[in-house]
């Protein structure tokens, strides 16, 4: 199951994945926000990456502006690695090497086709379990 939330700068963009979801039968819970009138990004990205930590979702996505202060907000809440990714090639290197476990990304960053490329390939990549990679992960999560 997939945890989304957007702040006011990301709702649209968040009603185009939800479609995609929807389409293709990917279970989810939208997190909020459910409008487009200004609100604080970081009550959303906590919502996400507290649902995610907890282990009730697999994974997470949370779209702002630009992806990058939901990200910060995301990254303070403990067992989350969240990436921002604007391309395909990050979206499946953080899954790969990070074992990323929230997207983020911008509305005003990415376009709505490249941005469902981007959730496919974040959610499709599994994380390679290379020895040098589960190092490094449990070196941030010290």
């Amino acid at each position: 199951m997939i945890a989304i939330g957007s702040d006011h700068g990301g709702f649209s963009l968040k009603k185009i994945i939800i479609e995609y979801f929807e389409e293709n039968h990917i279970p989810f819970k939208d997190f909020g926000t459910y409008t487009t009138e200004s609100c604080d990004y970081p009550v959303y990205a906590r919502a996400v990456a507290n649902a995610v930590a907890s282990g009730e979702y697999e994974k997470g996505i949370i779209i702002c502006g630009t992806g990058i202060g939901v990200s910060i907000v995301a990254n303070k809440v403990k067992g989350i690695r969240a990436a921002v990714c604007s391309d395909t090639f990050t979206a499946r290197a953080t899954r790969e090497h990070n074992d990323a476990n929230i997207l983020t990304m911008g509305e005003r960053v990415v376009g709505p086709g490249l941005a469902i490329d981007i959730v496919k390939t974040f959610l499709e990549t599994d994380f390679s379990n290379g020895e040098r990679h589960i190092r490094r992960i449990k070196q941030i999560e010290e």
